[in-house]
């Protein structure tokens, strides 16, 4: 295909001037560009006993033809109509399996030429994978045996995958559940042509419901019916061999989800009318049970859609949710239902109430399992017996997890773990599971005894763990703890608990993650799994070094240093810095003074990060942390500004005193919240000599109804909302800013108009400022040529303005 030649405008100002330039793609400097342009090692997925590895490779990133293909915005949702996928999607270009952890993988054979594959899904028995193959009509039906490492196509390119997923596996792997598109189908209606009928027009009855600033909404009748167009499909049942039947007539499904014993079938199918101030997922809904064959057999909830839910992070519907199965039993249905209302201002004993109910599903036969204090998050199914519940409250900080007795109506909930959330030196470990007669993953339990595996962070470094753990006594046996302080350790999974097998992935500093088996005891070998090679050598010998120091209230902190290769630390060249950082909200200083960042994980370039700036005589100071604390019933935000500046500084003051850098010459940048955050720094402070700013939102009456991790509306806290907004103070902002914008941002709260209006401010006041638009991006950066080009626009930004600084 012919490639095409963009160009797009670059907004540039000075101090005295406004210009406006008109370029081409860029690319950066060589030792930034081979540190882009690498083959990528590919993604492991495993069958459940982890014998099994399936290597999927993907590129790195698509190219602007691909992102500039056929796109529509609908409720929340970005398909491609031509192809009835989601656009943007990053396919899968090839598929190797190495069928056990000695063997050689092998690639498959059978795929078209340049195939795009996706969706990768095992059978039931793990003999097969279904995946999705798109062509130029769209998405075709496929399956790989993984003995013989061959593909078939099952069906031609009738799949519809714009909502939810395009198929999935009847519990006996014979046959799959296939999202078709309907033969009467009718035609997408182009916005851009079509003849209004009248205005929209949007009510409020008076009832308060607060939600945030959600993209890509309907708008408009035209909008309403390419929805319904989009969401619309036929379930066939499509068996291996190709024969299908159809199993349920035209509607629109958002979700099926087959009971243990495969008899019944949860179905969610959205109903009208539709929203155009929430997308899809909070549309109304109905979810009902049906037979294995389709026929309806109760309807579970007729949800209304989801557009006043009371305010708070801890807020839910008023309906029943969570609607899921039972992983223990053979066809039992699992629902909670808020007692506050799903009001978290409410004051009651119980937040929710959780029910089962079993088949055949006669209505009043549902029965209430348990009450927890704090709202709902979730269970792990053990034996008929023994469950563990998590509840937790946001406001708080707090999680706890229990036991239940599920064999004794009137038990109550076994405290095991009270803890802060944010904690992670406390952090217990997730418990293991192992997959039960019905396919489905299950405590893994040995009388009383569970399996803990935990990251590990400590003050003293990360050393990850599998702990034994007694639910009755809750005596803690330690069976395996990493004792490494050169490289990083994650356990993955433990093969077998009783030869003390264990499946581990193991990086440092030069090291590409590979994967091992390891004893638990003993001094036994590690045997690799995997072989995949560093693609990045220019940086082997890049220092890199974690370095903790504090800021003036004493809160300890910590960022991860990058000086260039060759850097002779004893004589102390003062290098230009470049700093990253993403705040972070916290209720308690302890949490927020935690380090978790492991010094020998392995320097992995990737777009978002400012590590390629080491390789340009740059000292880079990374994921410094940025905490922001509110202890009590202080909110965190009610200081943002002061403990803003107070990190920033500190992190400045702690690379000088080490003697490394020129500190009039060190810029800061970030993403999104990362963006807000330079901006307010370069307004606030003087501490930088220039900043980067990308996908951020500026404006806070923008994003009236909350952001981040701020629950208050901007009515309730109108000083917070304007004191923490860089827009409100931009005569103040002098320092040399590079603003990057996607023009299609699709993440709530940073629509592209908020750099916009910023730049047309500082524009207007004669700040130096610089605006790039990326055509066709979003709120990541997915195009090889828009991420050439970003790294180029930073560059030569930080040449200017920071490492040339006059």
């Amino acid at each position: 295909m012919k490639k095409l030649i963009f160009t797009f405008f670059v907004l540039v100002t000075s101090l005295c001037s406004f210009a406006q330039v008109a370029l081409n793609y860029q690319k950066p400097p060589k030792e930034i560009l081979e540190l882009v342009d690498v083959e990528r090692a590919p993604n492991v997925l495993m069958d459940s006993k982890k014998q099994t590895f399936v290597f999927v490779y993907t590129p790195m990133y698509l190219t602007i033809d691909q992102l500039s293909q056929p796109e529509m915005k609908l409720a929340g949702q970005r398909i491609n109509p031509k192809l009835n996928v989601s656009s943007g999607t990053k396919y899968i270009e090839k598929v190797s399996i190495q069928l056990n952890r000695s063997g050689e993988p092998k690639f498959v054979k059978g795929f078209p030429v340049n195939p795009k594959i996706t969706a990768l899904q095992w059978s039931p028995d793990e003999k097969l994978i279904a995946c999705g193959v798109v062509n130029d009509k769209g998405m075709e039906l496929w399956i790989i045996d993984v003995q013989t490492q061959t593909a078939k196509k099952i069906t031609e390119a009738v799949l519809n995958a714009n909502l939810g997923s395009a198929f999935s596996w009847f519990p006996d792997g014979k046959s799959l559940l296939v999202h078709q598109l309907p033969a009467n189908r009718k035609a997408f209606i182009d916005v851009q042509i079509a003849v209004p009928v009248g205005p929209s027009v949007s009510i409020s009855d008076g009832t308060s419901g607060q939600n945030r600033t959600y993209p890509d909404l309907l708008k408009n009748g035209i909008d309403e019916q390419n929805f319904e167009t989009m969401a619309t499909s036929e379930l066939w049942k499509v068996e291996l061999n190709g024969n299908s039947t159809l199993w349920k007539s035209a509607a629109l499904y958002s979700r099926e989800s087959f009971s243990p014993d495969g008899n019944y079938i949860l179905i969610n199918t959205i109903a009208k009318p539709f929203s155009y101030i929430v997308p899809w997922s909070r549309f109304a809904l109905l979810t009902e049970i049906c037979s294995s064959t389709g026929k309806p057999i109760e309807v579970v909830e007729n949800r209304p859609v989801l557009d006043k839910i009371p305010k708070g992070f801890m807020a839910v519907e008023n309906t029943k949710r969570s609607i899921q199965w039972r992983s223990d039993e053979a066809a039992t249905l699992v629902y909670v239902f808020a007692l506050d209302g799903g009001d978290p201002k409410k004051e009651v004993p119980f937040r929710d109430e959780v029910f089962t109910w079993k088949a055949p599903f006669e209505k009043g036969k549902e029965q209430s399992l348990v009450k927890t204090p704090q709202r709902f998050g979730g269970i792990t199914w053990g034996r008929t017996d023994l469950c563990i519940i998590y509840d937790s409250w946001y406001d708080t900080r707090n999680e706890k997890t229990y036991s239940f007795n599920l064999s004794n109506p009137n038990s109550e909930l076994k405290l095991l773990f009270d803890r802060n959330s944010q904690d992670e030196y406390g952090n217990p470990g997730n418990f293991e599971t192992v997959k039960n007669e019905f396919n489905r993953y299950v405590l893994q339990l040995e009388g009383m005894n569970t399996v803990l595996i935990g990251d590990g962070f400590t003050e003293k470094g990360q050393f990850p763990f599998v702990n034994s753990f007694n639910l009755e006594t809750k005596k803690i046996k330690t069976l395996y703890r990493s004792t490494s302080t050169t490289k990083m350790e994650e356990i993955v999974a433990v093969l077998d608990i009783k030869k003390g097998d264990l499946l581990v992935r193991i990086q440092s500093q030069t090291e590409y993650p590979n994967y091992f088996t390891r004893k638990m005891v003993g001094k036994a070998a590690l045997i690799a799994l995997t072989n995949f090679k560093n693609p990045f050598t220019s940086i082997l010998g890049v220092s890199k070094e974690v370095i903790t120091y504090k800021r003036a209230d004493s809160l300890e902190l910590s960022a991860t240093l990058y000086l260039p290769v060759g850097y002779d630390k004893t004589k102390k060249e003062k290098l230009p810095m470049v700093m990253w950082a993403y705040p972070k909200e916290f209720k308690d200083k302890n949490s927020a003074a935690q380090n978790t960042t492991n010094p020998n994980e392995f320097v992995f370039p990737f777009y978002g990060s400012p590590i390629y700036w080491v390789t340009r005589g740059y000292a880079v100071l990374d994921e410094a942390a940025f905490p922001i604390v509110g202890e009590g019933t202080a909110e965190p935000n009610d200081t943002f500004l002061d403990q803003l500046v107070s990190n920033a500084k500190a992190a400045i003051d702690a690379v000088d005193n080490l003697g490394f850098i020129d500190r009039r010459k060190v810029a800061i940048g970030g993403h999104s919240y990362g963006a807000f955050m330079t901006a307010n720094l370069l307004t606030h402070s003087d501490l930088f000599a220039a900043g980067i700013a990308r996908s951020g939102a500026y404006n806070r009456s923008l994003t009236p109804f909350g952001f981040q991790g701020e629950e208050r509306n901007y009515w309730e806290a109108k000083e917070t909302y304007n004191t923490m907004a860089p827009f409100n103070f931009a005569e103040k902002m002098k320092t040399p800013l590079l603003l990057i914008h996607g023009e299609n941002d699709n993440n709530p709260g940073t629509f592209p108009i908020q750099t916009e209006r910023y730049f047309q401010a500082l524009k207007g006041l004669g700040a130096p400022v610089r605006y790039v638009v990326l055509p066709k991006e979003s709120h990541g950066y997915s195009a090889k040529e828009s991420v050439l080009h970003v790294l180029w626009e930073q560059d030569q930004w930080l040449e200017t303005h920071v490492k040339n600084r006059k």
